[in-house]
């Protein structure tokens, strides 16, 4: 992999490898499925864990958790506990968070330009390929 800029902002230069190894595992984080629908729902309001739970169809609550723990501690969000009985919790996002959104929108757009072509080539490389030519 090769970056565009490989020091620190203190100046420092990084080794390339060192870079790769960071930059990959954000791109992880972000590419995440979990991570990129709980941004989205989080990109125009604050939301309570129930509500974030309703709002992404599918996920555990263990993972929602491991989830918003891992963008809380990457900076992309922001947790706020109020004082309450029950206690309340938020979840927002942070201006870093935000960042993400118009690069999200933009990989989603194109999905969408282009799922029903993905589609037809997937269905085309199945029929093609038999069970005893697959290595």
């Amino acid at each position: 992999m090769t970056t565009r800029r490989n020091t620190s902002p203190t100046g420092r230069r990084e080794p390339d490898g060192e870079v790769c190894r960071q930059v990959l595992q954000i791109l992880a984080l972000i590419g995440d499925k979990w991570s990129i629908l709980v941004i989205g729902q989080l990109q125009d309001q604050t939301l309570r864990f129930s509500q974030l739970h309703r709002a992404v169809t599918g996920i555990s609550q263990r993972m929602l958790t491991l989830t918003l723990r891992q963008l809380e501690r990457d900076g992309l969000l922001t947790r706020t506990v109020h004082p309450s009985v029950p206690p309340r919790v938020d979840y927002a996002l942070t201006s870093l968070g935000s960042t993400l959104l118009d690069s999200m929108v933009a990989m989603g757009e194109w999905a969408t330009t282009h799922r029903q072509e993905i589609n037809d080539n997937r269905r085309r490389y199945d029929t093609t390929r038999s069970p005893r030519t697959q290595p």
